[in-house]
């Protein structure tokens, strides 16, 4: 795994792990859309979408911003923008907060973060250094992985007080929560013009 320099904010600026929070992570939705610039749109909207539904509370103009980036270079620089190419995204909930996966069909190319702030082009990858708390990405021949993680922002999460029950008495213990089928979103979108 290649983790580019810079790619993480400085220590104590990002969401910290508390006793007692969950450690795991939960995929929450991930889609499939063809490797065109008129698709993006759907990305977005995706994330948008997925973010809203799961009530989590993270940036989620940042997060639709820089999923729009990496979709948008994914089309741009790799085989997803040739005929018959895809990009998948990927939400996933972690520990105080969220991480997104933009999968795409691979290139001969590494991400690479361009520091002219005057250049015309080419901010995709410098936004998502400066906004996201982390990310990197993974290669191997057949896809490159783009991935970036946003903290959680606090304004959802509400902190429930408990008082300890008198001595003697047990207290039950919290039961777990379940999730449900119609919380996980996945699907493919097709345009008219790769159908066949």
């Amino acid at each position: 795994m290649e983790t580019p320099a810079g790619n993480s904010r400085q220590p104590g600026t990002g969401a910290q792990w508390r006793p007692g929070a969950s450690p795991r992570a939960a995929v929450l939705g991930s889609l499939t859309i063809p490797g065109c610039p008129g698709m993006v749109r759907e990305a977005r909207a995706f994330v948008a979408r997925t973010l809203s539904s799961q009530r989590l509370s993270v940036d989620a103009d940042a997060a639709t911003l820089l999923t729009s980036e990496i979709v948008t270079n994914a089309i741009q620089h790799s085989r997803s923008g040739i005929d018959g190419g895809t990009v998948t995204i990927v939400v996933i909930q972690v520990p105080h907060g969220v991480l997104i996966e933009v999968i795409d069909d691979g290139s001969v190319d590494t991400p690479i973060v361009k520091g002219d702030l005057y250049a015309a082009e080419g901010h995709g990858l410098y936004l998502v250094q400066h906004l996201a708390a982390q990310w990197g990405y993974l290669r191997d021949p057949a896809s490159t992985t783009v991935w970036f993680q946003l903290p959680s922002t606090g304004g959802q999460h509400q902190v429930v007080e408990q008082s300890c029950p008198p001595r003697g008495q047990q207290q039950e213990p919290p039961q777990p929560r379940q999730a449900r089928a119609d919380q996980l979103y996945a699907g493919t979108v097709r345009s008219a013009m790769f159908s066949a």
